[in-house]
Parts: structure tokens; C-alpha cells; sequence
């Protein structure tokens, strides 16, 4: 016989309860749950493994070129319309070559008004120099006569003095005698000092006007340096490095003609990143790369100041070069700055972080995986850099530019 079943009823409070305590927990489930890493391809990061050892310092150059140590720039001296270019750039030179001839009549008429004026100052001191001396011998003359009548007075004096001890005549006549050797005398010093002070006046004008002869010959070679400067000589032996005037062309004074660059002595001019300048010091050993070959050289100057975020340095090369070797060739220069002999050290990151502490991805043990961690880095190099803190010698870390992941921790590798 069957037997009835009784229906449990369940009370509802238990169950609004139990789905709260459901929802409760889904909830701290979901928020507990990390967002899922970003995935990057594993050929397009840079990967490098930290080493330790001898770490060489090195800094390279942005850009460079060779540059003419002996290098002559060659102006125009004076205004003049361009008559005839007898070489063009690349053509050796020597001294004496004619690179340009340039034509300008007035500068012409200058030379030869500046010749006329040299003439007629050198005619005028002629006639001065005639006049003077005329006069002067006249002085000599009139002095020759003063001595001559001052003698013969004091002779008449003796005379005197005789015929009165002989009693032939009265004391009166000495004292005669006596007035006449004195006017003489007066007369013979008057004389005397008026040669010397026409002498001296006579010097004084002949200097004054040979000096100003001297400088109107000084014009007139001036004039004539003009003129001969028309013909523009290179001034140097070498290689015309730049020439790019043409037949007709006007150029003015001091304008730039041509650049004359000697080839026996070469120097490699650099530009250094402002920020890896500062540990250059002049004397440091570089390798300079021609492109036809490496040359080793030393830092000879550095300039103060930088410009477009580099610093200007030159290196000195030695005398062989490689072939092909000549001013304006673009080469690059690695300067060695030092040697660390016990070193923990990577690449160089993208960023070229060096002596900060930033944060950098190192990949994980099983190579799926990287992580974002602290390095402090110290000296830098060319392509590595120095590791204080944060990493240890076999550790793989990625040093390409990762700064899309900045709010990222952590990324996939595939």
C-alpha cells in the first residue's frame, strides 16, 4: 500500500541569504583576478644578457669629417667684376697659381693718381731741397764773413797796443780797436748761431716733407697691391676646395673667393652627444672610420660649447692615412674614455639611460614572461653600461624602447 509523501516547505529568508553570500564571493573572486598581460612578439624586442668582466668605456660620434689642418680661405682685397675663373674646385694648386682675374677701372685710376701724387711730392722735395741749401750756403757765407771781419779786428787790437808802447799814437785808438773786435765779435756769434738754427730748420723741413713722401708712397703701394690683388692667387699649396664664382660676377671686399686646403696634414672633426661629452678630456686614444679604414688618432680640442645637443671635438690624426683619404669625407670616430677592469654591465638601453635609477623588463626564468624591476645604472658606455643595482650577471633583461607598457608590470612573450 503506498504512503503518502509530506512536502518540505523551505523558508525564503535561507535562501535570500545563501544567494547574497553567492554574489559576495563572485564579487571578491572577480576583483582578486589580475588583468591579463600584453602580449609582445618576441622578435621585435632587443634582448641582452648582463655580464661581468672588463666593461671598456667608449663614446661614438654622431657625425664627422676630415677636415684640412693647413686651410686658406682666399678673400677679394678689393671690389671688382669677375673676369675669367682659371680653375675649378678639386684642381691642385701651388702658391702662385691664378685662380680668378678680376677687372675694376677705378681702382685702376686710383694707382695711377696715387703714382702722379709720388711724383709731385718727390719733385716738390727736390725743389725744397735746392732751395735750402742755397739759402743755407748763403748762412755759411755770411758767417764766413763775421769770422773774418772779428779777426781782423782783434788784429787791429795788437796794432794798437803796439804803437802806443812806441808812443806813435794815443791810448784813444786802442779803445778804438778795442770797440770795433767787440761788434765783430757780437757780430761773428750772431752769425754763427743763425747757421745753426737755419741748419736745424733746414733738417726739420726736409724730414717733414720725406715723410710725407713716405706716405704717399705708402698709398701708392697700397694702390698697386689693389691692383695686383685683381689677380687672385691661391697663396697656398693644396687642393681648391671651394670656387663658385662665375665670368661677370661682381664680388666686393673681403668676400669669400675661394678655399684653398692643404693635404699633407688631415684632422677629424666629430660631434659628440652633449651628454656622453662631458668624460672627454683631451689626449684620449680614438679610432676614426674612413670608410676606406680605421686610423688611430688622439683628442686634440674640444669645444666649450655646444650646439644642436653636440659638442664639437677634434682628433688629431697621424700623417699616413688611409687611400681615399681628403678634406670633407664623412667618417665616424669611437673615443675610448676607459677601461673598468671588474664590472657588472648590459647594452646600453634604448632610452641610453646611465648614472640613474629607472625600471627595465627582465625576462623570466621559463622565457614566457617578463617583469618590470629597478636597476640603478652607473657609468655609461657607447653600447653597454654599468650595473650597481637591481640585476645580477646572467640575467636576460629587454633594452628596446618599451615606454607604451609604462602603466605595464609585466608582458608575454611569444
Amino acid at each position: 500500500m503506498d504512503i503518502p509523501r509530506t512536502k518540505q516547505t523551505r523558508d525564503p529568508r535561507l535562501m535570500w541569504i545563501g544567494g547574497g553570500v553567492l554574489v559576495a564571493l563572485l564579487t571578491v573572486a572577480i576583483m582578486s583576478l589580475r588583468p591579463a598581460a600584453p602580449a609582445v612578439e618576441r622578435s621585435t624586442l632587443w634582448l641582452d644578457t648582463v655580464r661581468h668582466g672588463e666593461m671598456t668605456r667608449e663614446v661614438r660620434s654622431t657625425s664627422g669629417t676630415l677636415v684640412a689642418e693647413d686651410q686658406r680661405i682666399v678673400s677679394a682685397m678689393t671690389a671688382g667684376r669677375v673676369d675669367r675663373v682659371l680653375v675649378r674646385p678639386g684642381a691642385r694648386v701651388d702658391a702662385g697659381t691664378v685662380l680668378i682675374e678680376i677687372s675694376n677701372p677705378d681702382v685702376q685710376l686710383q694707382s695711377l693718381d696715387a703714382e702722379r701724387q709720388v711724383k709731385l711730392a718727390e719733385a716738390d722735395l727736390a725743389n725744397l731741397r735746392a732751395n735750402l741749401e742755397s739759402q743755407r750756403l748763403g748762412a755759411v757765407s755770411s758767417a764766413a764773413a763775421a769770422r773774418t771781419e772779428l779777426r781782423e779786428a782783434e788784429r787791429g787790437i795788437t796794432i794798437a797796443e803796439r804803437l802806443v808802447k812806441e808812443g806813435l799814437t794815443s791810448g784813444m785808438d786802442v779803445d778804438r780797436a778795442r770797440d770795433r773786435a767787440e761788434e765783430a765779435r757780437a757780430r761773428n756769434d750772431s752769425e754763427q748761431r743763425r747757421l745753426s738754427v737755419f741748419t736745424d730748420a733746414l733738417q726739420a723741413q726736409l724730414v717733414l716733407r720725406r715723410s710725407e713722401v713716405d706716405r704717399l708712397r705708402a698709398i701708392a703701394r697700397f694702390q698697386a697691391d689693389r691692383v695686383a690683388s685683381m689677380t687672385v692667387r691661391a697663396g697656398a699649396s693644396g687642393v681648391v676646395q671651394e670656387l663658385a664664382l662665375q665670368p661677370g660676377q661682381w664680388v666686393n671686399p673681403g668676400q669669400e673667393l675661394a678655399r684653398v686646403a692643404g693635404q699633407d696634414h688631415l684632422k677629424a672633426v666629430v660631434h659628440i652627444p652633449e651628454t656622453l661629452a662631458r668624460d672627454i678630456t683631451p689626449g684620449l686614444q680614438a679610432i676614426v672610420d674612413t670608410r676606406n679604414g680605421t686610423v688611430a688618432g688622439h683628442v686634440a680640442r674640444i669645444d666649450p660649447a655646444a650646439q644642436n645637443g653636440t659638442v664639437t671635438v677634434d682628433i688629431a690624426l697621424p700623417a699616413a692615412l688611409p687611400r681615399g683619404a681628403r678634406p670633407d669625407l664623412s667618417v665616424d670616430a669611437t673615443v675610448t674614455i676607459e677601461r673598468l677592469r671588474d664590472a657588472t654591465y648590459v647594452g646600453r638601453p634604448a632610452d641610453g639611460s646611465s648614472e640613474t635609477t629607472t625600471t627595465i623588463f627582465r625576462v623570466a626564468q621559463d622565457g614566457h614572461s617578463a617583469t618590470r624591476v629597478p636597476v640603478r645604472f652607473g657609468r655609461g658606455s657607447a653600447d653597454a653600461v654599468e650595473i650597481l643595482a637591481g640585476l645580477k650577471p646572467g640575467d636576460r633583461v629587454i633594452l628596446s624602447e618599451m615606454s607604451r607598457f609604462e602603466t605595464t608590470t609585466r608582458i608575454r612573450l611569444q
